[in-house]
């Protein structure tokens, strides 16, 4: 990689950090942050209207096209939205070049931080359900997805400690891939 600067992609489930890591983690690094889903709504409006108007098969064509734009950048933090990379496409797209690391939680720690019950109001994936059951199906669902990335748990941990830990992370991947032949 030599003077590269490849890019950290956070991916896991809402509720995990990746946000807020993403933005400490930036920081640290130096690197630029970007949210997927943001750039999605200052380009095509609220991900919301985006299913309702043009269905959800549209907003992974939209998610694909920003995977493979961003996958040719360096020195970013992506914070992809929870599904992103679940898409094998995508999860290939950056794992090419940059280091992708999966932010885990347990289905208690992401309820609480998804608001608890009321998540059902505002989070249309759980609207009409018990909300920690859903929860734990979709992690379920979605296990071996993000199995392949590296893992950090972010239960009880500060954003600073989940940062330190994938900074870390970083310099062990890119040390090791300085010694790998091209």
């Amino acid at each position: 990689m030599g003077d590269r600067r490849p890019s950290v992609v956070l991916t896991g489930f809402m509720g995990t950090g990746k946000t807020t890591v993403g933005r400490v983690l930036a920081e640290r690094l130096g690197y630029e942050f970007v949210d997927t889903d943001a750039i999605i709504v200052d380009r095509h409006g609220p991900i919301t209207e985006i299913f309702a108007d043009h269905g959800e098969d549209h907003f992974r064509a939209l998610e694909r096209e920003l995977a493979a734009e961003l996958a040719e950048r360096d020195g970013l933090v992506v914070s992809t939205g929870g599904r992103m990379l679940v898409d094998p496409l995508n999860a290939d797209v950056f794992e090419r070049r940059h280091v992708v690391v999966a932010l885990t939680a347990t289905p208690d720690t992401i309820f609480l931080r998804v608001g608890g019950d009321r998540a059902a109001e505002s989070r249309p994936m759980f609207a009409g359900t018990d909300v920690r059951s859903r929860i734990a199906e979709l992690l379920a669902e979605r296990a071996t997805a993000y199995a392949r990335f590296h893992q950090v748990a972010t239960d009880d941990r500060w954003p600073n400690q989940i940062a330190d830990e994938i900074v870390a992370l970083v310099d062990h991947v890119t040390a090791d891939d300085t010694h790998r032949p091209s």
